[in-house]
């Protein structure tokens, strides 16, 4: 019996790339992934034996990791970003449940998509925050919005995933919309393009000016709370701490 990872190599970049992914990968007798994917690792990794599948093949491209791995491979099945956060991992643990299979499943953490757009904008994330998709493709558009609007009612900070596409061209100003009920329209929202990859891209824009923003299935956006504010190009949201002078982060 083989083993199987399960890996996020986040952003792209090999210098993103923790030690315990490039290890995996350098180890593993197959590698496979989304073709998207393995096109990015085969420039760091090009000796490798690689398996690709298209999109919307998930299933199987996971159905034949475990497949090899029952044959005694170490296989490592890449995602960008964080393999536990709408990538993999969860689909293989499914299969390998199914098919009562006893392969060894090891999930490799990588840099996710929120945290690298967060470092590019500033510090947007420091406190409370939730990360919700946009895509409608596995889960009903209403409760996708209904999450929205939970996460407006709890002023959470909120980061987009699959913010916009062709066919879902306002469901982003339906979400801006929903947090403009809690909260005020100059909030500050941060939006980052192909964070932490060679064309990165990033701006800063109000929740009421959203709608008109230029984003697409690349971007990433992150909406302030009622106290994240914008100083020198950078959104902050204050976590308050405090130090002998008082409230640090209420200085705006």
């Amino acid at each position: 019996m083989g083993k199987l990872y399960a890996v996020g190599f986040g952003p792209g970049g090999i210098e993103h790339m923790t030690q315990k992914a490039i290890d995996v990968i350098k180890e593993a007798d197959v590698i496979t992934g989304y073709t998207t994917y393995v096109d990015m690792m085969k420039k760091y990794f090009p000796d490798k034996e690689y398996i690709s599948t298209a999109m919307t093949k998930e299933m199987d491209r996971c159905r034949m990791a475990v497949d090899l791995a029952e044959e005694g491979k170490t296989v490592a099945m890449i995602s960008s970003g964080d393999s536990g956060i709408y990538g993999m991992a969860g689909i293989l643990l499914e299969i390998k449940n199914e098919k009562k299979s006893d392969v060894e499943i090891e999930t490799v953490p990588g840099v996710t998509a929120a945290s690298a757009a967060a470092s590019v904008l500033g510090a947007p994330l420091m406190h409370d925050f939730t990360v919700i998709s946009l895509s409608d493709l596995m889960t009903p558009l209403n409760r996708i919005m209904k999450r929205i609007d939970c996460a407006g009612q709890g002023d959470f900070i909120v980061c987009l995933y699959n913010p916009k596409s062709k066919k879902r061209a306002d469901y982003l100003k339906r979400a801006a919309d929903i947090l403009m009920i809690y909260r005020e329209d100059d909030t500050p929202v941060g939006v980052v393009r192909n964070a932490g990859r060679e064309d990165e891209s990033s701006y800063i824009t109000t929740l009421g000016e959203l709608e008109n923003a230029p984003v697409d299935m690349f971007s990433i956006v992150i909406i302030g709370n009622s106290n994240t504010y914008v100083k020198d190009g950078k959104m902050i949201t204050p976590r308050g701490y405090q130090d002998k002078y008082g409230f640090v982060s209420d200085d705006k």
